[in-house]
């Protein structure tokens, strides 16, 4: 008889074996990036990976809800990447070789959850899938702050810059990015940046108490851009600082009047189908989280985008 609950399971994401093998034949595929050399105020991003995968224990890997459907058995845990802990440089040179090589060892539908790690992560992956793909990526991006500052502090490059140096360096569509619960304080040129590059920005303001068949028009309005770029490989980079404090405490810079958890299952289960190619979730502190609420939102979003690219494998819509 098995007696193993949440609190006494070992493994990875979901309770799956970890695994040194790559991707062999899963689907799916989740790696650790325990960096957080980068953030401009509380540090602890990166036990993020590691309170991920504990609160995801708690799925149990039964179906979702929504979609009926399970990962589990089409998943692999590939630990944490091993990466210098100093210098931002130097990380991302060891992680882009990392990234790379599992990338080109997926076959088509594979696809690859990465659990950050301050948010500066998220450059060296794009610039990875677009060497990968060869062509720009579209992106959607929850979170609280623009970063789209040109400089982090005084330095060239950190958690705060890297859509600016994304859409600089041509890594992605600049009418495919998108951001979602924007709120945080800037200068106006920051602020701004993504909608003047041709972009789309969903503030915090203009989303607040807007949930269900309220969110409809934004759920269509993404649908439609992609379109009309022709549906271009599409990368999702959520900051779990996007969610209001209340329903995420435990990020290094959080900021009052968020999305609610609700309100990001809902866009992520309508857009289950679109052309997604991979996934991050970044900006989880752990130390900073009040009964395990935000590393349980985490998991919770990893999951159901999971279940999503299920349901989509078996319609036939995969990249």
């Amino acid at each position: 008889m098995d007696h193993g609950f949440a609190y006494v399971m070992t493994g990875g994401f979901l309770g799956v074996p970890f695994s040194t093998d790559g991707l062999a034949n899963k689907a799916f595929g989740v790696a650790g990036i325990s960096w957080d050399g980068s953030v401009t105020n509380r540090t602890g991003a990166r036990f993020g990976p590691r309170g991920i995968r504990q609160a995801s224990h708690m799925l149990c890997g039964d179906e979702h809800p929504f979609f009926d459907t399970t990962p589990v058995e089409d998943l692999v845990d590939l630990g944490d990447l091993l990466l210098p802990n100093t210098s931002l440089e130097s990380m991302r040179a060891a992680l882009i070789p990392q990234v790379a090589s599992l990338l080109a060892s997926q076959s088509v539908g594979q696809q690859m959850v990465w659990l950050g790690g301050d948010h500066s992560i998220t450059l060296p992956l794009l610039r990875a899938y677009h060497a990968h793909y060869g062509q720009p990526l579209a992106v959607i991006h929850f979170d609280a702050h623009c970063d789209t500052w040109e400089s982090h502090f005084g330095e060239p490059s950190g958690h705060g810059t890297w859509v600016y140096e994304a859409i600089t360096e041509g890594l992605v569509i600049p009418e495919g990015f998108v951001q979602i619960g924007i709120r945080s304080s800037g200068e106006r040129a920051a602020r701004e940046y993504v909608n003047e590059q041709g972009g789309r920005i969903y503030t915090g303001r203009e989303l607040r108490g807007r949930d269900g068949a309220a969110l409809q028009d934004v759920i269509d309005e993404v649908r439609t851009r992609m379109a009309k770029l022709g549906n271009p490989p599409l990368y999702l980079t959520f900051d779990i600082d996007a969610l209001d404090p209340a329903f995420a405490p435990g990020t290094g810079t959080p900021e009052p009047g968020g999305l609610t958890t609700a309100q990001a299952m809902t866009l992520l289960e309508a857009w289950y189908d679109l052309n997604w190619v991979g996934m991050d979730c970044t900006e989880v502190a752990p130390a900073y989280d009040h009964a395990e609420l935000t590393t349980n939102a985490a998991a919770n979003l990893i999951w159901t985008w999971l279940c999503g690219r299920m349901l989509a494998k078996s319609e036939g819509k995969t990249y």
